[in-house]
C-alpha cells in the first residue's frame, strides 16, 4: 500500500532589531504558506519600514538568492534614506544571529511536532517567537555571532 502526502510549505522571515546602546531588542517576523522571493521580501521590508516609523536601520543579510536579485538591489538602492545593507560573506551562518533564532525555535516549539497542516505549524512558530521576544535570547544570539555593543 502506498500513501501519498501533500505537505504544504510554511516559510518564515524574521528581523532582530537591536537598539544602538544595547538597551532593547525587537523581533519582527512574518510567515507565508509558500517560499519567499524578492517580491515577498520587498513587501516584508515595506512592513518593517512602517513599523520603524522612519528610524534608520542596518540590515545584515546572508546570501539567499532573493536577497541579491536585480529587483531587490534596485529596491534597496531606493531605500538608502533609512536602510543600510551589509552582506555577510558566503555561507557564514555562524555570523548571522537569526540563524540562532531558527535553531532555538526548531529545537523547542517545532521539535518532534507532527502537524496536520501549516496552520498548526504557524501556531507553534508564533508561540516560539513570543517566547523568544519576551526573553534575553536575542542578545545571546547576537553575542554568539561575535557582535557586541
Amino acid at each position: 500500500m502506498v500513501h501519498a502526502f501533500n505537505w504544504k510549505k510554511l516559510s518564515l522571515s524574521a528581523v532582530l532589531g537591536y537598539r544602538w546602546d544595547g538597551q532593547r531588542c525587537r523581533l519582527w517576523f512574518q510567515t507565508r504558506p509558500s517560499s519567499y522571493n524578492d517580491e515577498s521580501l520587498i513587501a516584508f521590508l515595506r512592513d518593517l519600514k512602517r513599523h520603524l516609523r522612519g528610524q534608520q536601520a542596518i540590515l545584515i543579510w546572508d546570501g539567499l538568492p532573493a536577497h541579491k536579485s536585480r529587483k531587490m538591489k534596485q529596491y534597496l538602492e531606493s531605500q538608502s534614506d533609512w536602510l543600510n545593507v551589509e552582506m555577510l560573506p558566503g555561507y557564514s551562518p555562524d555570523l548571522n544571529p537569526v540563524e540562532d533564532l531558527w535553531g532555538n525555535l526548531k529545537g523547542q516549539e517545532l521539535a518532534n511536532r507532527c502537524v496536520d497542516g501549516w496552520g498548526e505549524a504557524e501556531h507553534g512558530v508564533c508561540d516560539g517567537m513570543e517566547r523568544i521576544r519576551q526573553s534575553k535570547l536575542p542578545f545571546s544570539f547576537l553575542h554568539h555571532a561575535g557582535l557586541f555593543f
